[in-house]
C-alpha cells in the first residue's frame, strides 16, 4: 500500500497558505477570542474565513481588531447572503472593509446566488471593487459548475466555497472542475462524516477521526483548503496535524466509497 504525501501549502491570490483554515461563524468580539485568533495564526493558520452575516458582524470586527495587518495570512469574507442586488452588496462590502479595518479585502465571496439579482449583476459590483483595489480576489459560494462558468465570464474566480465532506458529496463535479482549472476549493462543514471506516483508519495512524477526515479532503484535490470552525486552540492544532497524515491508496479509496 502506497501513501501519498500531502502538499502542505496552497497559493491563494499572491499568498502561500497552509491548507487548513479557520471558519469563524461563531466568533464573537471578546478579549478571549481576540487572543485565540492571534494564537491560531501563530500556530500556522493562514486562511481565516468569515462573512458579513456571521454573529451580527462581530466575527469581522474581532478579526479586524486582532489581525489589523496581514502578514502571511488571508482574511476571506462574504456578502450577499440573502440579497445580492448591487446596492445591497455595495453597502455590505463597505461595512466589511470598516469592520476588518482594511483598505482591501484579500478574498471576497458572493455568499449565495440570489433571486433578487442575477449572478452577473452581483459580480459586476465585485468587479468594480476589484478594479478599485478594494477587493484583491473574488470567490463564489454554494454554486454549480454552470455558476462558475458564468462567473468566469465576468471576472477571474480565485475560490469556490461549497458544502462538502465525506458524507455530503453533491459537489464532486465542482471539486473536479476546480482541480482541473486551478481554482481553490474551500469546503465548509468539512468535518461532518459518519463513515464507518474512520475509527479504524484513525487508530492505525494514531490520529483522531477529524484528522483523517481532513486528510481525506486534502488528498481528494490539491486545490482543497478546508476551513473547520472552532474556538479552541487545541482543536486548531489538531486540525493542522492533518497536514502530516499520509493516507494509503487503500485508505483513501475506502473513504472515497460511500459507506
Amino acid at each position: 500500500m502506497t501513501a501519498a504525501v500531502t502538499t502542505r501549502m496552497l497559493r491563494v491570490g499572491d499568498v502561500d497558505l497552509a491548507r487548513i483554515g479557520l471558519g469563524t461563524n461563531r466568533l464573537t468580539n471578546t478579549p478571549r477570542n481576540i487572543a485565540f485568533l492571534r494564537d491560531a495564526v501563530a500556530a500556522g493558520i493562514g486562511m481565516i474565513d468569515t462573512a458579513h452575516t456571521y454573529t451580527g458582524g462581530e466575527s469581522e470586527s474581532v478579526i479586524g481588531e486582532a489581525l489589523s495587518a496581514s502578514d502571511g495570512w488571508v482574511v476571506a469574507t462574504k456578502g450577499g447572503y440573502s440579497d445580492g442586488r448591487p446596492e445591497v452588496l455595495r453597502a455590505e462590502i463597505e461595512a466589511s472593509l470598516r469592520r476588518l479595518r482594511t483598505d482591501s479585502i484579500e478574498l471576497y465571496y458572493l455568499h449565495r446566488v440570489d433571486a433578487h439579482a442575477t449572478l452577473e449583476e452581483s459580480l459586476s459590483v465585485m468587479a468594480e471593487y476589484r478594479d478599485a483595489g478594494k477587493i484583491r480576489n473574488v470567490g463564489i459560494s454554494a454554486v454549480t459548475i454552470d455558476h462558475v462558468l458564468r462567473a468566469q465570464a465576468v471576472l477571474p474566480i480565485t475560490a469556490v466555497q461549497n458544502h462538502y465532506n465525506l458524507a455530503v458529496r453533491a459537489s464532486d463535479d465542482v471539486v473536479d472542475y476546480c482541480t482541473e482549472h486551478r481554482i481553490v476549493f474551500v469546503p465548509y462543514f468539512p468535518l461532518r462524516d459518519g463513515h464507518p471506516a474512520l475509527e479504524r483508519i484513525a487508530q492505525r495512524h494514531g490520529a483522531t477521526p477529524a484528522q483523517i477526515t481532513l486528510a481525506w479532503l486534502l488528498r481528494r484535490s490539491p486545490m482543497m483548503l478546508p476551513i473547520p470552525g472552532t474556538l479552541s486552540l487545541e482543536h486548531v492544532q489538531e486540525n493542522l496535524g492533518a497536514l502530516d497524515i499520509a493516507l494509503t491508496d487503500d485508505e483513501f479509496q475506502t473513504l472515497q466509497q460511500a459507506p
